[in-house]
């Protein structure tokens, strides 16, 4: 009994910082997962605080970005004032959750995103098979705004879910269960906005905003390469909840539980071409992290 005393009078001597890395030592591959997941909720954290704000993190918590370079085109969106508070406290949830994930594990600085309307343009432009005129802008408007914001939370929902079965340490399966519940509230809320816009035509496309979603959802099941894990807010019935409904205003899958993504299914959308080996799209140079890198040519 002696030893295992001492050892735990040590660890409670030891400086707060260094304890709680020792306690909460974490096996590699759960770091990895953890990790991978801080290139979604850095996008996330920046789209929206930008949005709402027109700073990021830069100004709202210098700390977290670690040093990494600002974002190349965020920006004020033309919001109105409810959207704008929506924006405002999903861009400060995003905050808590780097923060969460940056207090276990020890992270990487923020990688280079792309945020400019021409990036959320190209993956508009290609979603409906055609170069929209004028190009799309997600922060000309609020409906704009909630279109492209349906292009995020989502993916790293799936994330979530897929990552969650391969953690294998309590403390892991429970940071992200909590990340996970406010993610799906952050898309369910979007979707909940949409779907009452629903039949509404987005000017000047010609295209209701139900025939936006599900374009998108088609491209990012395309871009993934491992069949349907996406869906608009309207299906046919039979992709409906107990193949009894149209409207689909959460996506799931026919037992109506979320579709899981694995981060090189993830890789293929945030870039934008399907291939995880590519940079593009959000992130030019790359998403970080052991897992990402391992994609990309060693210098």
């Amino acid at each position: 009994m002696a030893i295992p005393i001492v050892a735990l009078l040590l660890i409670l001597l030891l400086p707060k910082s260094l304890s709680y890395e020792i306690v909460t030592a974490l096996p590699d591959s759960d770091v990895d997962l953890l990790e991978f997941a801080l290139n979604l909720e850095f996008l996330e954290a920046e789209f929206f605080l930008n949005g709402a704000l027109g700073c990021g993190l830069d100004k709202v918590a210098p700390n977290l970005a670690k040093g990494g370079p600002p974002p190349i085109g965020a920006r004020k969106a033309n919001l109105d004032p409810l959207t704008s508070d929506i924006i405002l406290q999903f861009g400060l949830q995003e905050v808590g959750h780097l923060r969460a994930i940056q207090n276990t594990v020890r992270g990487f600085p923020r990688p280079l995103l792309d945020m400019g309307p021409q990036s959320f343009g190209k993956l508009f432009d290609r979603a409906v098979g055609r170069s929209l005129i004028p190009p799309f802008d997600p922060y000309a408007n609020s409906l704009n705004y909630l279109l492209a914001s349906y292009l995020i939370p989502y993916v790293g929902l799936t994330g979530y879910v897929g990552a969650n079965p391969k953690l294998l340490n309590a403390t892991s399966k429970g940071l992200v269960a909590g990340l996970l519940g406010v993610e799906s509230g952050q898309d369910a809320v979007i979707r909940a906005l949409l779907y009452e816009r629903g039949r509404t035509i987005v000017p000047p496309y010609g295209i209701t905003v139900a025939e936006f979603t599900d374009r998108i959802s088609e491209l990012r099941n395309q871009l993934g390469h491992a069949g349907v894990k996406d869906e608009g807010l309207v299906v046919p019935p039979v992709r409906g909840a107990e193949g009894r409904v149209t409207g689909n205003v959460l996506a799931a899958d026919p037992d109506s539980l979320s579709y899981a993504r694995t981060p090189e299914e993830i890789l293929r959308i945030v870039y934008g071409n399907g291939n995880e080996h590519v940079p593009g799209g959000f992130y030019p140079k790359g998403a970080n992290g052991r897992i990402a890198r391992s994609y990309l040519p060693r210098a």
